[in-house]
């Protein structure tokens, strides 16, 4: 069987924004387990599978749900390119 590989479909703000709001909502969930604020239990599991999913996809900047949505905010250029030689003159 082929492996299927996801592209890198998360970049720029989307990115950023995940990477903010996944774990400031983990964040939140772990004060609900400490006693720190009240949530329900089925919200604090809600806010804690959101803010687990925006992590995970932040920092893999692969979304299954940007791709069913046919969106794409990573450039290829953002990434840092791997190092090529350089031709010297002579």
């Amino acid at each position: 069987m082929g492996e299927t590989t996801m592209e890198k479909n998360v970049g720029g703000f989307d990115r950023t924004a995940r990477l903010i709001a996944g774990p400031a909502l983990l964040v939140v969930v772990l004060a609900w387990l400490l006693g720190a604020i009240a949530l329900d239990l089925w919200l604090g599991l809600v806010v804690l599978l959101v803010g687990a999913i925006l992590t995970v996809t932040g920092l893999t900047q692969k979304c299954p749900a940007n791709s069913l949505l046919g969106m794409n905010t990573f450039r290829r250029g953002s990434e840092p390119e791997e190092e090529r030689p350089t031709e010297t003159p002579r």
